[in-house]
């Protein structure tokens, strides 16, 4: 039985047993008027209690599995393919100055406070935020399937933001695609609508990697911590490549 079967039975089960304790009451009281219907009128809604905490139960138990799961499929795409872009969008942040090594050495306290602090973001320079703007082009894809993974779990917030993200990857895409020559960011710094666009698109980037550090140092500190080893080797290979 699928979940939509699930959920026609129950809801089948609970306006039966409804009827039922109202066919006792209007029994007791235009029929035979015995004291005990009203005990007797009381057990369906007993069992309609019963049924609601149970399915309540169930469906928290599927939700925590799903999380669970897209849990899992956020820790591949994190490792490996968004490597490249969160490790640019840390190294341009100006403010709050915070590092992938501050992340790794952080308590969970100290996560939660550059969490808060990532509310509003500030960048070194917007020439910086070329290469990162490119990036996100580069993982369309990723980005992708992980709005399908998003529906497949129904996570509608997360599809909100996927589907925000990709309009605007498909903007920068059918610039560059016009003026393949010409930078992003230049063009559009004095377009306010875009800027903000930027600003949310590269602030929730930062904010949404502070928040998987702080549901892994919860959860599971020594993964978060394997996570960040691979980042710093990446970045310090970057680093030597540009010498």
């Amino acid at each position: 039985m699928n979940e939509k079967d699930m959920r026609f039975f129950s809801r089948t089960l609970v306006i039966i047993l409804v009827s039922m304790s109202i066919f006792f009451l209007l029994l007791e009281k235009l029929v035979i008027h015995e004291v005990f219907l009203h005990h007797l009128a009381a057990i369906p809604l007993e069992i309609v209690l019963g049924v609601i905490i149970v399915e309540n139960l169930l469906k928290k138990k599927e939700r925590d599995v799903r999380k669970k799961q897209l849990r899992y499929i956020k820790s591949h795409i994190f490792r490996s393919e968004l490597r490249r872009l969160f490790i640019m969008n840390f190294e341009a942040l100006k403010n709050p100055s915070i590092t992938l090594n501050d992340i790794k050495t952080a308590s969970l306290s100290q996560l939660q406070e550059m969490r808060q602090k990532a509310e509003n973001v500030e960048y070194r320079s917007l020439i910086g935020l070329e290469p990162i703007i490119l990036e996100y082009v580069k993982t369309q894809d990723v980005w992708q399937l992980f709005m399908e993974k998003a529906m497949d779990f129904h996570f509608e917030s997360i599809v909100e933001d996927m589907i925000y993200l990709i309009h605007f990857i498909n903007d920068v895409k059918i610039f560059k695609d016009t003026y393949p020559d010409k930078l992003f960011i230049e063009e559009v710094k004095s377009n306010e609508l875009m800027m903000r666009k930027i600003y949310k698109v590269l602030g929730d980037g930062i904010r949404s990697f502070l928040n998987y550090a702080i549901e892994l140092k919860e959860k599971a500190p020594e993964f978060l911590e394997e996570i960040l080893y691979d980042y710093q080797f990446t970045q310090n290979l970057q680093k030597e490549s540009r010498y």
